[in-house]
């Protein structure tokens, strides 16, 4: 009975992609919900997330290629999380965010890396093409894990080597030159 059950587990993702065997784009949210984003911007970036649910499901292209997972970067034990794992666009519903805690920036970038490595393993298991993944950090750039400038040196290294893009993203008050850290591209500011 036992063996059943581990070859169904084994099967999961393979079901997962004979309904929906079209090209992937991983897209990994890296979400800062820590106190200091407490008012103005924990509220900008849910209304990001609400503005980003209804541009994925009104594109028919990215409702079925795009697959998101969520990771948060806050906590009272200075640990990223998983919030959301992955998802097609088209099943995406954008979480309400609260804020509290400290802000592992590298923390949860080296984890976004590492999900999206084996999201990509996934894919090449089940004969399913991918475009190189993004991700998307939120924040107001201001770290507390010990060692982030690693993490942020990690994250342009993948960069360089072409394995993922990086787009980060300030709420209102962010340090930028904090943020720009983490990406080859100058960080935007997250307005509407």
């Amino acid at each position: 009975m036992e063996d059943k059950q581990n070859i169904a587990d084994e099967m999961i993702p393979y079901v997962e992609f004979a309904d929906n065997a079209n090209e992937r784009t991983p897209c990994v949210l890296v979400l800062d919900c820590s106190g200091s984003m407490r008012g103005e911007p924990i509220k900008q970036l849910n209304a990001g997330l609400k503005a980003l649910e209804k541009e994925l499901k009104e594109d028919i292209d990215a409702s079925s290629r795009v697959q998101i997972l969520i990771i948060k970067a806050c906590g009272k034990e200075d640990e990223a999380e998983v919030a959301s794992d992955w998802v097609d666009a088209m099943d995406f519903t954008a979480p309400v965010m609260e804020a509290g805690g400290l802000t592992p920036l590298g923390k949860a970038v080296h984890l976004a890396l590492e999900k999206i490595e084996a999201q990509k393993d996934l894919y090449d298991s089940c004969g399913v093409s991918s475009k190189r993944p993004w991700i998307f950090l939120v924040s107001d750039g201001e770290p507390t894990d010990y060692g982030w400038e690693q993490a942020a040196e990690e994250c342009i290294r993948a960069q360089k080597n072409k394995k993922v893009v990086v787009h980060a993203i300030g709420t209102q008050g962010a340090n930028m030159e904090k943020l720009a850290k983490f990406s080859l591209m100058p960080p935007k500011r997250l307005v509407g």
